[in-house]
C-alpha cells in the first residue's frame, strides 16, 4: 500500500479542476463528499498548456492531500467554453487559447482515470447544488465579467436540448440598451456582467466594478446609473430563471461576489421595486430566493469532483465508483 492509500484511508478519490483564464483550481474528495486537500496553479495557453496545467496540478493536488494518482477515481474538469460531456472535448473556450481540444483523451493518457469535462458554470452550479444537500431544484447565477447560470433538479445538471439551458446573460430586456458581444441590443449581461460595466464605465483601475460602486457612494452619478444597471440586470436574471424554469433558489456566485453585501443588498431591493405593482410578483417571493456563496467557495472544482463520464451530470455514487473500479 502506498502512503497515499495510507492517507486516504483505502478511499476512492475524487479529483476536480476548475480551469480558469489565469489559474485552475482544484480540490479532492471522497466517497461522502468531504473535501481532502486544495490547490491552485497558474493555467497554461493554448491546448498543450492547458492539458499540462490539468495534469501537473492533479499531481500537485495528489502530493498536497496525500494520496497516489492510483487512488484517483475520477477526474472532472469545468472549463469555459462550449463542451461535449459525452467525449470530452471543449470548444471556443477562447480565454485559453483553445479552440478544439479533446481533454478527457488527451489528459486520461497520462492519468489513468475516467475523465469527465463540463462548462464550468454548469459544473459550478452542481457543487452549489451539492453544498445545500438537499434535492430542492437550484439555479447557479454566475456573475464575473460574462454572465450565465446552470441549472440543477434531482442532483443533475439540465442542459436542455442544445446544451444552452441557463445562458440569461444573452437574453435582451432593453432592446434599446447597449450593444451586447453577441451582437443583440440591452442583454441582461451588458448591464451585469463585469467586462459590460468596465467598459461602459470606461476608467482605469484594476477593479473597476468595485471603483463604480465606491464612486456612486461618493456621488458620481454616471456610477449610481451603472450600480442601479447592475442591479437591475441581476434581478432580471433571477427572475427569468425562476419563472422560466421555477427553480426554488438562485445561488449568486461570481467574481463580482466579492463586493458582498453591498451587492447583496442593491439585488433584493430591485427585486422588490420589481414586485411592488404587481401582486403575481410579490408572490414569488424572489428577494428570499437568492443566497450569495461566500468568496472564494470552490464550487466549480467542487463540481466537477462530482461529474462522471456517463452520463455526464450526475454525481458519482458508490455504485458508480465501483463500477469504474
Amino acid at each position: 500500500m502506498t502512503a497515499g492509500s495510507a492517507r486516504s484511508g483505502g478511499r476512492a478519490i475524487r479529483v476536480g479542476l476548475d480551469v480558469g483564464g489565469t489559474k485552475t483550481d482544484a480540490v479532492a474528495i471522497d466517497g461522502s463528499g468531504e473535501i481532502l486537500g486544495r490547490v491552485r496553479r497558474p493555467t497554461g495557453w493554448g491546448p498543450d498548456a492547458v492539458v499540462q496545467s490539468i495534469v501537473e496540478t492533479t499531481l500537485a493536488l495528489a502530493g498536497e492531500a496525500g494520496f497516489g494518482t492510483a487512488d484517483i477515481r475520477s477526474v472532472g474538469v469545468g472549463i469555459p467554453g462550449m463542451v461535449d460531456s459525452g467525449s470530452g472535448r471543449v470548444l471556443h473556450a477562447v480565454n485559453l487559447g483553445v479552440e478544439s481540444l479533446d481533454i478527457a483523451e488527451r489528459a486520461g493518457s497520462v492519468i489513468d482515470a475516467p475523465f469527465a469535462v463540463e462548462n464550468d458554470v454548469k459544473a459550478a452550479a452542481l457543487g452549489a447544488a451539492s453544498l445545500r444537500g438537499d434535492d430542492a431544484s437550484m439555479a447557479y447565477l454566475n456573475l464575473g465579467t460574462g454572465v450565465a447560470a446552470g441549472i440543477v433538479a434531482g442532483g443533475r445538471i439540465w442542459r436542455g436540448t442544445h446544451g444552452s439551458a441557463g445562458e440569461v446573460g444573452h437574453i435582451s430586456v432593453d432592446p434599446h440598451g447597449r450593444v451586447c458581444g453577441c451582437g443583440q441590443r440591452g442583454c441582461v449581461e451588458t448591464l451585469c456582467g463585469g467586462g459590460a460595466l468596465a467598459r461602459a464605465w470606461g476608467r482605469p483601475g484594476e477593479l473597476p466594478v468595485r471603483d463604480i460602486f465606491d464612486a456612486a457612494e461618493a456621488g458620481d452619478p454616471v456610477a449610481a446609473a451603472l450600480r442601479a444597471d447592475l442591479a437591475r440586470g441581476a434581478a432580471a436574471a433571477v427572475r427569468i430563471l425562476v419563472l422560466s424554469v421555477d427553480v426554488e433558489t438562485v445561488v449568486i456566485g461570481g467574481g463580482l461576489t466579492a463586493l458582498g453585501t453591498r451587492l447583496e443588498d442593491d439585488i433584493v431591493r430591485a427585486l422588490r421595486a420589481d414586485a411592488e405593482n404587481s401582486p403575481f410578483m410579490r408572490s414569488l417571493h424572489l428577494d428570499e430566493r437568492i443566497e450569495l456563496l461566500p468568496i472564494g467557495s470552490p464550487v466549480a472544482a467542487l463540481g466537477a469532483a462530482l461529474l462522471t463520464a456517463a452520463p455526464a451530470g450526475y454525481p458519482i455514487t458508490e455504485k458508480e465508483t465501483a463500477a469504474h473500479g
